[in-house]
């Protein structure tokens, strides 16, 4: 007969867990992580929502806690129809049109350059680019101010864009160099065996795969110009020539306070920009992220 053997664990011995896999969370944390995320998405959602609530209140009931009671379209047809407003838009989009085109060629042919071409005081210009992004619109309102009133460009929009041009094509200039670092160069130089210039080049061949990286730059340049208060303040006088910015602090300032009219017109402003958001948000990865793992 064969002794059959049997184990047992030997009392108080620890007892071996299962070993989590690298990357996978435990309950508690995944419990945190999604309490976390909830928290999050509330403290960003509830600023526009109660935004949108109150803009089809009445003016009496801005400052309650509740939801609508006396649902009203009082504030937009205010400040459609009795106020500037349309103005504003237009000057806005005239403003940010040409911000937007101006600022993409600009940026798109200065970081092409760089990325592509070695001439004499381009490690300065790149420096340069960098170092306009350190100062504040604090430092920058005065000077600037001086240099349009020379130019007799105050109160002008050609002035805003020149302003806002000074914002957006550095930054932007250093992303698209980002960018067209990860375009292989052999393009180029396909492009040149077939005749075309350095300019044909970049037009024709380096510009369609450049999609992404001139997406993001075209939509900053446009928040830009479409978001930006201190100057259009500053640089604009009389409401028919005050950009959307600049308008509604005329809706609550030191004399009056309509904060209906300010809610309905921020809920129209918010609106183009949510559109052209949606339009390039498929390329603000890409474009943003270029140039993150070249080597």
């Amino acid at each position: 007969m064969t002794a059959m053997k049997t184990t047992s664990a030997t009392p108080g011995a620890p007892r071996k867990g299962r070993i989590r896999p690298r990357g996978e969370r435990g309950p508690l944390a995944s419990v945190a992580l999604h309490v976390t995320l909830l928290i999050a998405s509330a403290v960003a959602v509830l600023p526009p929502l109660w935004l949108l609530v109150t803009s089809f209140k009445p003016k009496s009931e801005a400052f309650s806690t509740a939801l609508v009671k006396d649902f009203t379209f009082g504030n937009y047809d205010h400040v459609l129809n009795d106020t500037e407003f349309l103005s504003w838009v237009g000057n806005s989009l005239f403003v940010v049109g040409l911000t937007t085109v101006i600022g993409v060629f600009i940026s798109a042919t200065t970081g092409y350059a760089v990325s592509r071409f070695k001439f004499p005081g381009m490690r300065p210009l790149m420096w340069l680019l960098l170092i306009t992004q350190m100062f504040p619109v604090a430092v920058l309102i005065v000077p600037l101010y001086n240099l349009l009133a020379s130019m007799e460009l105050l109160n002008q929009p050609m002035g805003l864009v020149l302003t806002y041009l000074t914002i957006a094509v550095p930054f932007s200039a250093w992303m698209m160099k980002g960018y067209f670092d990860t375009i292989p160069v052999e393009i180029d130089e396909a492009g040149r065996v077939d005749g075309l210039n350095p300019f044909g080049t970049f037009w024709r061949l380096i510009m369609p795969l450049a999609k992404p990286g001139l997406a993001v730059t075209g939509f900053y340049s446009f928040i830009t110009g479409w978001a930006e208060v201190a100057y259009a303040s500053a640089f604009m006088t009389g409401e028919e020539n005050l950009t959307l910015a600049g308008g509604l602090q005329t809706f609550v300032n030191q004399y009056t306070s309509d904060w209906g009219s300010l809610t309905a017109a921020a809920v129209i402003v918010a609106v183009p920009a949510a559109v052209i958001f949606g339009f390039v948000q498929r390329h603000l990865v890409s474009g943003l992220t270029a140039g993150a793992t070249k080597s």
